[in-house]
C-alpha cells in the first residue's frame, strides 16, 4: 500500500466543518449533546477524564504505509497527553488523552497523511477488517483487498449509513478458514469455490457483548456480482428495522431473534431484490482468482506467531508482538523508520493487536529483527498471546481494570489465546478466546466484589464457535483460575487435542467444578478482594452517564434525511434502467420522509399519507407553511406521471425541484432546531435557494 492510495477517504472540506462545529461546542453555542453525535461521526470518543479523548483512526483492513506510521507518532507526541499509541481487535489505531481543543488539528494532520477517522465511532459501518495475511497467504482463494477497497467507497458517507439504530460491522476473508472471524460480525465474507466457480459465503447477525450470537448463512454461495448489493441489503434491513428506541437491543443480531432465522432471510431477500436492481449498472469490483496452494500456514486462528513465507517467492511475513497493543513514539518512528530503510511498503495491524510487515525479502529478517530489540520489540513468543481493552485506564464503560490484570496472566507454554475485557461488551473478544474473561462487579456480603466472568474454548475462525461460558471468579483469583487451567490442560489433554477440541468434550460442568472452590468467599477474604488489580482502594463502580459506544440520540429527523438520501439514491438508478414505477415510489417515500421530519419538528401530528402531511405543512405551522405548499405542487406533478402518462424528461425536471425542496426542508429543520447538522445526507445542490 502506498500513500496515495489511501487519500481518497479524506476529506478537508469535511474536516473544516469539524474544527467549526468543534468553535462552536469550545464557545458555547453547541451544547454537549449534539457534539457528542457530531465528534463520533468523526471518529472522537469520550474518555473517563474530564476534557479527554480517544482519537480513533480508521485503517480499512488494518493497512497503513510507513510514512503514516511516522505521521501519528507526531501526532501523539504534540496533540496527545499520553506517549501511546494503541491497536485495536478491529485493526484500527487509537489515540487517547487529547484533549478536545487538539481534535481538531489531529484529523488534519492525519488527513495530510492520507488517514481519516470519518465514521471510526458512532451509529456508522465501522472499520472494515479483513485476513491479516490477505494477498500474502498460499491457501487464499483471493486478495479480498478489491473488495475491502469497493466496500469502503460505497459505504463510507454513504447518506444510508449516516443515521444507522447502531453500528454496523463487518469483514472479509480469503478462504474458508476464516482468518477475519466472520462469525461474530454483523456481516462476514468468506471467499470459497462452488466447483469451479469462485465467489463467496456470507454470514450475518452475529456478534458479541450482550447476548453474543454466533453468524447465521446468508448465502452459501455469491458470484463477485452479488456481494456489494447483498451488503447493502443488510444495511438497509438494520436501517428499517432495527430497535431505534432501545438501544441495548438495537444491532443486527437482535433483528435475528427478533424475526427467526427464516423471518429474518425473508426480509433480507426483499430487500436484495431493490438492492439488486439499483446495482444493475454499477462497476463491479473483481479479484485475482486463483487456486489455493498448501503453504504451511497455522491452523485456523486470528494470530500469526512466526515468519512465514508469502505466496510471492522470496518475500516473508513478519510479526511483531506488541504488548497490550500499546506502541510508544520511540516505537512508532523506530518501525516506520526500519521498514523505509529496509524497502518494506506494507504495516499491518492485526486483530490480536500486533503489528505485521509484509513483503520482507529473506536477506532482511535477520537485520530487522535486530532492529527490534533496539526499540525494545520482538517477535511473539509462547505465553505472550494475551489481548486487552483499555478497562478502567480510560473507558466510560469500563469496570475492571483489564490492562492492570494481563501482567498476572500468562499464555503458558501451549501459547494459548488470552482475551481480557473490562466489561461484557468485550471489545478484547473474550468469547473468542481460548481462555476469555470480561470484568464485573458483585455485591457478596454488603461489599462490591470484582470479578471476572470466564469463556472457554472459543474460535472466531473457520469451523470455531462462541467459548462455553463458565463460572465467574474473583478479579484478584483469576490468575490463580488461568494457572490451574494450564495445568489441567497440559496433564489432561489428548494428544491430539487443541484447547478447543478439549474444552468441548468437558463441558461447562467440568470447569465449574474444577473452579468451584475460587468463588468461596469468606469474612476474611473481603479485604483483599473488595480491591482490582493495581488500585489500593476499595473496589466501586463509577458512573460516568454510561458510554459513548451508541452515540448521542440522533434523532428522527437525521434518520428520516437519510433514509430520504437512500431512496432518491434508488430513485435516479430506477430512471436510469427505466423502471419508471420504482422510481415515483422512491420519490414519494423520499418526500414521505422529509415531510414527516418537518412536521416532527414543528410539534405537529404525524401522518404517513403525502397529501396530509402537505396540508398539516401548510395549515399548522407558519415555519413549514411554505415548504408544504410546494411540496402540494410536487405531489400534483407525481401523479400526473404514474402510469401510461410518463414522461422521462419531465420527471427529471421533476427531481431537480425535489432536490431543491429537500435543501429547504432541511434549511427549516436547522430553523426550528439549530445544532441539527444535516450536511451528509444533502445532494449537491442546483441553483437552490
Amino acid at each position: 500500500m502506498t500513500l496515495s492510495s489511501t487519500s481518497t477517504v479524506v476529506d478537508f472540506e469535511e474536516i473544516e466543518r469539524y474544527e467549526s462545529g468543534l468553535q462552536s461546542f469550545l464557545d458555547g453555542s453547541m451544547d454537549a449533546d449534539r457534539f457528542m453525535a457530531f465528534r463520533l461521526q468523526h471518529g472522537i470518543y469520550g474518555q473517563r477524564q474530564p476534557g479527554l479523548h480517544m482519537v480513533r483512526i480508521k485503517l480499512p483492513g488494518g493497512q497503513l504505509a510507513p510514512p503514516q506510521l511516522a505521521a501519528i507518532a507526531d501526532i501523539v507526541e504534540y496533540h496527545s497527553q499520553h506517549d501511546k499509541a494503541e491497536i485495536t481487535t478491529r485493526q484500527d489505531i487509537q489515540l487517547h488523552f487529547v484533549p478536545v481543543a487538539e481534535t481538531g488539528k489531529v484529523m488534519r494532520k492525519l488527513g495530510e497523511a492520507g488517514l481519516t477517522t470519518r465514521e471510526a465511532c458512532g451509529n456508522t459501518v465501522r472499520n472494515i477488517t479483513k485476513c491479516h495475511l490477505a494477498g500474502t497467504c498460499p491457501k487464499e482463494h483471493v486478495d479480498v483487498e478489491p473488495f475491502v477497497q469497493a466496500a469502503l467507497r460505497r459505504f463510507l458517507r454513504n447518506p444510508l449509513t449516516q443515521a444507522m439504530p447502531r453500528k454496523f460491522k463487518f469483514s472479509f476473508s480469503g478462504c474458508e478458514q476464516d482468518c477475519a472471524q466472520g462469525m461474530i460480525n454483523d456481516i462476514g465474507v468468506i471467499a470459497t469455490r462452488n466447483g469451479n466457480r469462485a465467489g463467496f459465503k456470507v454470514v450475518a447477525g452475529g456478534g458479541l457483548g450482550h447476548k453474543p450470537r454466533h453468524a447465521i448463512v446468508l448465502e452459501e454461495f455469491l458470484e463477485e456480482s452479488e456481494l456489494l448489493p447483498t451488503i447493502e441489503a443488510v444495511i438497509a434491513l438494520h436501517n428499517r428495522y432495527s430497535d431505534r428506541k432501545r438501544r441495548a437491543r438495537s444491532r443486527l443480531k437482535f433483528l435475528v431473534e427478533r424475526f427467526g432465522e427464516e423471518g429474518f432471510l425473508g426480509k433480507y431477500r426483499e430487500e436484495l431484490s431493490r438492492t439488486r436492481a439499483a446495482f444493475e449498472n454499477e462497476t463491479i469490483p473483481t479479484g485475482n482468482w486463483s487456486q489455493p496452494g498448501s503453504g504451511n500456514i497455522p491452523a485456523p486462528e486470528v494470530n500469526l506467531r512466526t515468519v512465514l513465507e508469502q505466496k510471492q517467492a522470496g518475500r516473508f511475513v513478519f510479526p511483531v508482538s506488541v504488548p497490550l497493543g500499546e506502541l510508544s513514539i520511540a516505537q512508532l518512528r523506530g518501525i516506520a523508520q526500519f521498514a523505509a530503510e529496509l524497502g518494506i511498503k506494507d504495516i499491518r495491524c492485526a486483530q490480536e493487536q500486533n503489528l505485521l510487515l509484509t513483503g520482507v525479502s529473506n536477506n532482511s529478517i535477520k537485520e530487522f529483527r535486530a532492529l527490534l530489540t533496539t526499540i525494545d520489540l520482538s517477535e511473539p513468543e509462547s505465553g505472550d498471546n494475551i489481548v486487552s481493552c483499555p478497562g478502567t485506564s480510560t473507558c466510560r464503560l469500563g469496570i475492571t481494570a483489564s490492562k492492570q490484570a494481563v501482567p498476572k496472566l500468562n499464555g503458558g507454554s501451549h501459547d494459548l489465546r488470552l482475551r481480557v475485557s473490562g466489561c461484557h461488551n468485550g471489545c478484547a473478544q473474550p468469547e473468542t478466546g481460548d481462555i476469555g474473561i470480561y470484568g464485573e462487579g458483585k455485591r457478596i456480603q454488603g461489599r462490591l466484589i470484582p470479578h471476572y466472568q470466564i469463556y472457554f474454548g472459543g474460535s472466531g475462525c473457520g469451523d470455531g464457535a462462541l467459548g462455553i461460558k463458565g463460572p465467574t471468579v474473583p478479579a484478584m483469583l483469576i490468575g490463580t483460575a488461568v494457572r490451574r487451567m494450564h495445568q489441567t490442560y497440559d496433564r489432561e489433554r489428548n494428544q491430539n487435542d487443541n484447547f478447543f477440541t478439549w474444552s468441548r468434550r468437558n463441558g461447562a460442568d467440568f470447569f465449574a467444578n474444577l473452579l468451584s472452590d475460587l468463588k468461596e468467599i469468606t469474612t476474611d477474604d473481603l479485604d483483599f478482594l473488595a480491591r482490582d488489580h493495581g488500585e489500593n482502594e476499595q473496589f466501586r463502580v463509577e458512573q460516568f452517564g454510561g458510554g459513548e459506544c451508541a452515540g448521542a440520540d440522533q434523532g428522527i429527523v437525521a434518520s428520516n434525511f437519510a433514509e430520504a438520501a437512500h431512496e432518491r439514491n434508488y430513485r435516479i438508478a430506477f430512471v436510469m434502467q427505466r423502471k419508471y414505477d420504482e422510481a415515483i415510489e422512491c420519490a414519494e417515500q423520499m418526500l414521505r420522509l422529509l415531510g414527516r421530519s418537518l412536521q416532527f419538528l414543528a410539534n405537529q401530528s404525524q401522518s404517513d399519507a403525502l397529501t396530509e402531511i402537505a396540508a398539516r405543512l401548510q395549515r399548522d405551522s407558519p415555519e413549514t407553511a411554505k415548504p408544504g405548499e410546494e411540496l402540494t405542487q410536487i405531489i400534483r406533478k407525481l401523479e400526473a406521471l404514474k402510469g401510461d402518462s410518463f414522461d422521462e424528461s419531465g420527471f427529471n425536471q421533476l427531481t431537480e425541484q425535489m432536490d431543491n425542496w429537500m435543501w429547504k426542508a432541511a434549511e427549516v429543520c436547522q430553523k426550528l432546531d439549530p445544532q441539527l447538522d444535516l450536511t451528509a445526507t444533502l445532494p449537491t445542490p442546483i441553483g437552490h435557494k
